[in-house]
């Protein structure tokens, strides 16, 4: 696999490279070259799961990667199920929670973590921004992993407790720190310090969000389970995927899979950071300062990843209209979602709960329609008891973190701050 810069042509580099680099350093993010689509797709679908991720990683990487490394990544990484469970009459989640951290981003940091390890290269700092999930699944990806400090930015007060405690419990190598700001805050800190290339090249700075390019592909293997389910289920008609969207790399990671020749439509439903349905449109794109509601995860006033998605249209906002479907919902329209799935015998978080209100408005009578379930609900337990009266019961990993203090300390939104962290004592 060759990747591009989003910003500038001739950049063309490794996987590996790009991992490492992170960004091209040009203010953009690595893409794909070329991906050609698969030429053998109802082949793969009949594999296991497992089996069927080794053979697209070794598609994508076996340039780089041994198939035996493959093999091995792909038992280690993705060793828990990805249900796809049917909601009403060809409608379906697809559970991408039962890793041990209870969301998507499981998939992503675990994967990112066998990389690494297997392209050495000495010690380590993994830079992490996190709007809630992202943070605990590299935190339990990398905890007491040799050779890797962690450093999380979650802004306070702005994540779940749960989701707090996932990322603040574990201690050892890994440090949080709670940022007094947003998202966007720890976002813009943390490209800071990649941007710094003195600095970078000090710590062997790498990234654990979705920058990394690593993220998205192995976010790619999902959508593929789904339609090998789906297949299982009967349903043989091209289905629409509700993608809950903040950042927009689990979006990017489903138009990648369609790049290989998986048919599928795709709609990106967000909350009430509209940043990018008001591009689509109006056609200007205008960051803003991230409102926080219930899908707290989806809080982000400018998306990093909307600029690969943007790359991968060629900037040709007609051509991204005519592929893509979009909408948002507000707290109280999520809440009814929540409510519907519930009177169907389905609890969902909030996130999922976005992806549903909308998956209903758009999906075509005859069209399978999945929507993705990110996080397990007991994550935002909280919010469901308290606005909709639920009890939830807490799955043991959560559970456990009750009894667990936290190891977090407090960090102004301020750049030299974090620098004077990150250039202390591990």
């Amino acid at each position: 696999m060759r990747l591009l810069s989003t910003r500038t042509s001739g950049i063309s580099i490794s996987f590996s490279e790009a991992v490492l680099h992170n960004t091209p350093g040009d203010g953009g993010l690595f893409m794909p070259e070329v991906w050609d689509p698969l030429p053998d797709m109802e082949e793969l679908l009949a594999l296991p799961w497992q089996a069927r991720n080794a053979v697209l990683l070794e598609r994508m990487l076996g340039d780089e990667f041994s198939r035996p490394d493959l093999e091995a990544m792909a038992q280690e990484v993705f060793d828990f199920p990805v249900p796809l469970v049917c909601v009403g009459e060809s409608v379906f989640a697809l559970e991408l929670f039962h890793g041990p951290t209870l969301a998507f981003k499981d998939f992503g940091a675990r994967f990112l973590a066998a990389v690494l390890a297997r392209i050495g290269g000495g010690p380590r700092t993994v830079l992490t921004a996190t709007s809630g999930d992202t943070g605990a699944a590299v935190a339990s990806a990398f905890w007491q992993r040799p050779g890797f400090r962690v450093v999380i930015l979650y802004p306070e007060g702005r994540v779940s407790p749960l989701q707090e405690r996932q990322i603040a419990c574990m201690g050892d190598n890994v440090e949080a720190l709670a940022v007094q700001g947003s998202f966007d805050d720890c976002q813009r800190l943390a490209k800071s310090c990649f941007q710094d290339a003195a600095l970078a090249s000090r710590l062997g700075l790498t990234s654990a969000n979705s920058i990394n390019i690593a993220r998205l592909v192995a976010q790619v293997l999902y959508y593929f389970e789904a339609i090998a389910q789906l297949r299982a289920f009967g349903e043989n008609a091209m289905p629409l995927f509700a993608v809950p969207s903040g950042n927009f790399g689990n979006l990017c990671a489903g138009l990648l899979a369609k790049r290989l020749g998986m048919r599928a439509d795709f709609l990106a439903a967000t909350n009430d950071n509209r940043t990018v349905p008001d591009h689509l449109d109006t056609g200007k794109y205008l960051p803003r300062p991230s409102v926080a509601t219930l899908s707290n995860a989806m809080d982000v006033g400018d998306p990093s990843n909307w600029e690969r998605i943007l790359h991968f249209f060629s900037h040709d906002l007609e051509a991204l209209r005519s592929a893509l479907q979009w909408g948002c919902l507000d707290d109280q329209a999520t809440l009814a979602a929540l409510r519907e799935l519930h009177q169907l015998g389905y609890t969902a978080d909030p996130h999922g709960g976005v992806a549903y209100g909308r998956l209903r408005r758009h999906r075509q009578a005859d069209q399978p329609g999945v929507f993705l379930a990110t996080a397990h609900p007991a994550k935002f337990r909280e919010v469901l008891e308290a606005r909709l009266s639920w009890t939830v019961e807490l799955p043991p990993a959560l559970a456990d973190l009750l009894r667990k203090p936290l190891h977090s300390r407090r960090l102004p939104a301020d750049l030299d701050a974090l620098k004077a962290v990150l250039e202390g004592p591990g």
